[in-house]
C-alpha cells in the first residue's frame, strides 16, 4: 500500500489519482485488506479483514480508509471525490452479502458505523449502532422478527445515539426521558420496560431530538449514513480525542478509518446477549480466558457501565455451546496474533459473532508477566517479548501499596479495575479535578460512572471509582492504560453531584475529605493511608535479564543521597551518573556554614566556613560510595548561583540575621549584591570555581579523602569529578590543574591513592562547537541535557510552561523538548559533540544526565549517537534499561531488514 509517509504526501496534496481507492469490502469468507494496512484501515478494520481471512465468523461490511479521513479535513469537511460512489458500490455489495436492503421494509439492512484508528484509542472517537431505522422500518423489523419491544427498543437506542453522536443532543437529555419513564412504570432496569413503554420513549426522543437540533430526526437511511460518517471523521479531531492522543504521545497518523458493518443483535431476548473478553487477564496477566457479558443487551451496555455485567465464566453454564466457540476462537486469535487479544461479541439468537479483536490494553504487572509467558509457551523469542513491553509502561510497577500495617475502616467494595494504591480528597467532576491537581492537592475523581469526557480529570487522580460498570467499562480500560488506581461497579455508593457528597452505608463522604482506594483488591477505605515501595521479581527480574543481556548501553541514576544510591542499585544502576552535590547543602544545620562562607568578605573567611563544611561533605561521600561499591560515581561540583541558598522574603531574612548573628541590613545587602537578571546564564557552575576556587578545593578534597577511607575498609571507589558549566578550553584546564595538584596533597596524607576522571558537563552550546579541544584535557564528557535544551532553543525551561502548551497544540513541536530530546536541533549539538570529542579522544566516555535519561525515545537516540551510557531518577532506571534493550533490539532488526533487501 505504500509508507504511511507516502499516504501522508498524497492526503496533504487534496489530489487523488483516478483509481484511488478509498473503501475495502470484508465478509463472506474474502476480504480486501489485512491485519498489515493499519495505518490505512485503521486496527478495527484491518483486523476484521483479518478475521474475516482466517474464517472467524464476522459480519460482512466495509472500511473508509483513514486517507479519505484526511482529505475530508483537507477539502475544508467535504468528501473526496469518488468516495460516495464508491460507499453506494459497497453498500450494495453488502446487501447481497446480508441479503437484506437498507430501507427496504419488509427486509431491512441496518448497519453499524465505528471509528477506527490505527492505534487503539478506547472510548474517544464515536460509534452509531443500529443505522437504517427510520419509523417505517421499524414496522416492518415488528413483523420480521415477531419482537415488538426488541424492534422498538432498537430504534430508541439508534435516536439516542444518532442525537448524541452526530448532532450534538446531550446524552442526559435522553437518560432523563428512560429514568423518568422507568419511574413513571415503577421499573427497576432498563430490561423491565415493556414494548408500549419503549414505543412512548421513542416518540418523547423524537420531540426532544426537534427541539434540540432544529430539525425532524432523519427518515432517509442514507442521510442518515452520510451524516453518520461525517460524525466519525469529526470525532477524530474532538477534545478528548486529542486530550488522548496528547496523552499518549500518538502522533503522526492521517486520521480515523469508518467502518460501516451489517448489524448483529444481542438485545433479541435471552438467548442473545453482548460481551468484551481477554484472551489473558489484563490486569495480572494471568494465563485465564477473563471478561463480561450481558444477556439481552447491545455492546455499549457493557462498555459504557449502563449495568453491571456477569462474568465470563457464568456463560459457561447460560451458553455452554457459545462459551466452547469462544474458547476455540480465543485460542486461535492468540495464535495467529501471538499476542493477548481484546475481543469484542455478539450473540444473536444463539449464533456467534465477533465484532473485534485488537492487542489488549494491558497494566504493565500484566504486559511483563504475558511477555514472559509467551517466550514459554514458544510463540515469542526473548527479543520480540522485551519489544512487547512498552518501556514507559513499568512506571507502573513502582506504584506503591498500602502499609500491611495501617489500620484501615473499609467502608465499601469493588471491582479491582486497576491495580495500585492511591490516596486523596474527594471530588465529583474532572474540572475540579484537574484544578485541584495542579494546586499540588492529591484527589480521587469520584463518578457514578466515567465517560471519555472525564478524560483530563482521570489523568489528573491520583485514583478513579465509579459506582457503575464492570472490569471492560470505560473507567477501567482508560485507569489501565493511564497506570491509575481503579475501583470500579461500586454498587452501594450513593454519589449526590448536587450536594458534592457520596454516601455508603452509615458514612457521608463530602467533597474534600480523604479516600483511600485500593485497586487491586477493590477496597475503599476512608481517611489516609501510609504506603510502601514495591518489591520487584520473578517475571520482571527474568525480563530484565533478558534486556540486560541484549543491551549496549550502560543505565546509571542520579541520586544525592545514600538512600538514593542504595535505590538505584536496587533498581539495577550501574553507577551513578549525577550526583549534585547543592543539594547536600540544605540540609540541617550545614545550611548555616554556606551562608558564613556566602557572607564573608574575603579568602580567608570563606575558607573558614568552608572548612566547617568539608567534614559533611566527606560524610556525604562515604556513604554514596560505600552503598556504589564498585560502580563508577559522577559527582558535580557546586553549579547553582550563590543567591539560590539565601532567603528572599523579609521574615526568612531576619530569622538569618539571627541565627547568623549579624544585621538584617548586611543580610539585604548580599541579596541585593548576588541579584542577577539572567541567574541561568550568570555567575554559576564552573564560573563559581574560576572566580572563588577554594570552594572547589574543598568539594574535590572531601571527594578524594572521601574515596581514600571506604578504599581503606575494602570497597572499590571509582570516582568521577565533573565540572559544570563549561564553555571554554582554558576554564577547564584552570580548575582541572587545581584539582590535580589537591589531589596529590590529599593521596599523600592519607597514604593512599584511587583511580578517578575529570570531566565536564557538556551544556553550553559553545563548548559543543570546540569539543575537540575540550577532549584533549577532560577525560570524559556528560551532556546535562536541561541547560543544552533551554540554550539552544534560547528559552527559559521555568518560564517555557506558559507557552510550551500553545506551541504543542499547534504542532510547532511534537512533544515538549524538556520531557523528550529534540532529536533535530539538541540532538544535533549532542552527535557533534560525541563525534569531535572521539575524533581528539577514541575512548571519551560520554553519557547524558538531564531527565531525558529516563525517556524512552531519548534513550533510543542516546544508543544511535554511540553514548556509553545514560543517567536517570532511580525509579527510572528499569524503564532506561528496558528501552535501551529495545534500542539494541530494533538496531538488530534494522540491519537484518537491510541484509535482506541486498
Amino acid at each position: 500500500m505504500g509508507s504511511l509517509a507516502t499516504m501522508k504526501k498524497k492526503a496533504k496534496s487534496g489530489k487523488q489519482s483516478k483509481k484511488q481507492k478509498f473503501v475495502y469490502f470484508f465478509g463472506k469468507g474474502h476480504a480486501e485488506g489485512n491485519a498489515g494496512m493499519k495505518d490505512l484501515l485503521g486496527g478495527k478494520g484491518a483486523n476484521l479483514a483479518e478475521m474475516t481471512r482466517i474464517g472467524i465468523p464476522v459480519p460482512p461490511g466495509f472500511t473508509i480508509s483513514t486517507q479519505a479521513c484526511a482529505l475530508f479535513y483537507e477539502n475544508g469537511e467535504k468528501w473526496p471525490s469518488g468516495l460516495e460512489e464508491e460507499i453506494k458500490t459497497h453498500l450494495a455489495k453488502l446487501e447481497d452479502a446480508m441479503g437484506y436492503r437498507f430501507g427496504d421494509r419488509n427486509n431491512p439492512l441496518l448497519v453499524s458505523v465505528r471509528s477506527g484508528a490505527a492505534v487503539s484509542m478506547p472510548g474517544m472517537m464515536d460509534t452509531v449502532l443500529n443505522l437504517g431505522l427510520t419509523a417505517e422500518v421499524v414496522q416492518g423489523l415488528i413483523v420480521k422478527t415477531e419482537n415488538e419491544r426488541f424492534a422498538w427498543d432498537a430504534y430508541r437506542r439508534f435516536i439516542q445515539m444518532f442525537g448524541n453522536v452526530v448532532m450534538g443532543v446531550k446524552h442526559e437529555t435522553f437518560e432523563h426521558i428512560i429514568e423518568k419513564k422507568k419511574k413513571q412504570v415503577h421499573a427497576a432496569q432498563d430490561t423491565d420496560l415493556q414494548a408500549n413503554d419503549i414505543k412512548d420513549i421513542v416518540r418523547q426522543f423524537k420531540v426532544a431530538y426537534q427541539e434540540e437540533t432544529g430539525e425532524e430526526f432523519p427518515q432517509d437511511p442514507h442521510l442518515q449514513l452520510n451524516k453518520a460518517i461525517n460524525a466519525v471523521f469529526k470525532s477524530w479531531n474532538n477534545p478528548r480525542a486529542i486530550k488522548y492522543r496528547d496523552l499518549n504521545e500518538i502522533r503522526g497518523l492521517l486520521g480515523t478509518a469508518v467502518n460501516v458493518q451489517a448489524m448483529v443483535f444481542g438485545n433479541m431476548g435471552e438467548t442473545s446477549g453482548t460481551g468484551v473478553c481477554f484472551t489473558r487477564n489484563p490486569s495480572t496477566g494471568e494465563n485465564k480466558f477473563y471478561g463480561e457479558y450481558l444477556v439481552n443487551a447491545q455492546g455499549e451496555d457493557v462498555v459504557a457501565g449502563i449495568r453491571t455485567p456477569e462474568p465470563l465464566d457464568k456463560l459457561k453454564i447460560q451458553m455452554p455451546e457459545i462459551y466452547k466457540q469462544l474458547c476455540k476462537i480465543r485460542e486461535k486469535l492468540e495464535r495467529h496474533y501471538r499476542d493477548m487479544q481484546d475481543i469484542e461479541f455478539t450473540v444473536q439468537e444463539g449464533k456467534l459473532f465477533l465484532l473485534q479483536t485488537r492487542n489488549g490494553k494491558r497494566t504493565a504487572q500484566a504486559a511483563v508477566r504475558i511477555a514472559v509467558d509467551l517466550v514459554k509457551e514458544k510463540l515469542l523469542n526473548q527479543e520480540e517479548a522485551i519489544l512487547r513491553v512498552e518501556a514507559k509502561q513499568l512506571d507502573q510497577l513502582l506504584h506503591p501499596t498500602f502499609d500491611p500495617k495501617e489500620k484501615k475502616e473499609e467502608i465499601a467494595k469493588g471491582l479491582p479495575a486497576s491495580p495500585g494504591a492511591a490516596t486523596g480528597c474527594v471530588v465529583f467532576n474532572a474540572d475540579d479535578a484537574e484544578a485541584q491537581a495542579k494546586k499540588g492537592e492529591p484527589v480521587i475523581l469520584v463518578r457514578i460512572e466515567t465517560s471519555p469526557e472525564d478524560i483530563g480529570g482521570m489523568f489528573a487522580a491520583q485514583g478513579i471509582l465509579t459506582a457503575r460498570g464492570g472490569m471492560t467499562s470505560h473507567a477501567a480500560v482508560v485507569a489501565r492504560g493511564m497506570g491509575k488506581c481503579c475501583v470500579a461497579g461500586c454498587g452501594d455508593l450513593r454519589i449526590d453531584y448536587e450536594a458534592k457528597e457520596f454516601r455508603v452505608g452509615n458514612n457521608t463522604i463530602k467533597e474534600g475529605d480523604f479516600i483511600s482506594l485500593d485497586g487491586s483488591l477493590g477496597k475503599v477505605y476512608k481517611g489516609k493511608l501510609k504506603t510502601i515501595e514495591p518489591e520487584l521479581s520473578g517475571d520482571f527480574a527474568r525480563l530484565m535479564s533478558w534486556a540486560d543481556k541484549m543491551r549496549r548501553l550502560q543505565v546509571r541514576a542520579n541520586a544525592d543521597t545514600p538512600n538514593d544510591a542504595t535505590v538505584a542499585r536496587k533498581f539495577g544502576a550501574q553507577g551513578i551518573g549525577l550526583c549534585r552535590t547543592e543539594h547536600m547543602f540544605f540540609e540541617g544545620d550545614r545550611i548555616i556554614a554556606v551562608r558564613e562562607m556566602i557572607l564573608a568578605q574575603d579568602v580567608e573567611g570563606r575558607a573558614k566556613a568552608l572548612e566547617k563544611l568539608l567534614p559533611m561533605q566527606r560524610g556525604d561521600f562515604e556513604g554514596i560510595f560505600e552503598a556504589m561499591d564498585g560502580l563508577p560515581v559522577t559527582i558535580r561540583l557546586l553549579d547553582p548561583p550563590l543567591h539560590e541558598f539565601l532567603p528572599h522574603d523579609e521574615p526568612s531574612q531576619k530569622e538569618m540575621a539571627e541565627v547568623m548573628k549579624v544585621s538584617l541590613e548586611e543580610i539585604k545587602h548580599k541579596v541585593e549584591e548576588l541579584h542577577e537578571f539572567n541567574p541561568m546564564l550568570g555567575h554559576r557552575g564552573c564560573r563559581l570555581g574560576i572566580t572563588f576556587p577554594e570552594i572547589y578545593d574543598m568539594q574535590v578534597r572531601a571527594i578524594l579523602e572521601a574515596a581514600c577511607r571506604i578504599k581503606k575498609h575494602g570497597a572499590r571507589v571509582l570516582p568521577e569529578i565533573m565540572i559544570p558549566l563549561i564553555g571554554a578550553y582554558k576554564e577547564f584546564t584552570i580548575l582541572k590543574d587545581r584539582m590535580e595538584k589537591i589531589a596529590e596533597k590529599v593521596f599523600e596524607e592519607q597514604g593512599s591513592r584511587v583511580d578517578y576522571l575529570i570531566g565536564t558537563m557538556m551544556e553550553i552550546p559553545r563548548a559543543i562547537l570546540v569539543a575537540d579541544r575540550i577532549a584533549e584535557v577532560a577525560q570524559f564528557f556528560s551532556f546535562g541535557t536541561n541547560d543544552l535544551t533551554q540554550m539552544t532553543f534560547g528559552f527559559s525551561r521555568d518560564d517555557a510552561g506558559k507557552f510550551l502548551g500553545d506551541y504543542l497544540q499547534q504542532g510547532i513541536f511534537e512533544k515538549d523538548p524538556f520531557q523528550s530530546l529534540d532529536e533535530e536541533g539538541v540532538g544535533q549539538f549532542i552527535r557533534w559533540g560525541t563525534e569531535k570529542g572521539r575524533s581528539v579522544r577514541r575512548d571519551l566516555k560520554i553519557g547524558i544526565c538531564g531527565e531525558h535519561g529516563g525517556d524512552p525515545s531519548s534513550v533510543k537516540f542516546c544508543h544511535r549517537v554511540g553514548m556509553n551510557y545514560v543517567s536517570c531518577s532511580p525509579y527510572r532506571v528499569p524503564i532506561a534499561r528496558l528501552a535501551a534493550a529495545q534500542a539494541a533490539a530494533l538496531e538488530k532488526r534494522k540491519k537484518f531488514d537491510r541484509k535482506g533487501e541486498t
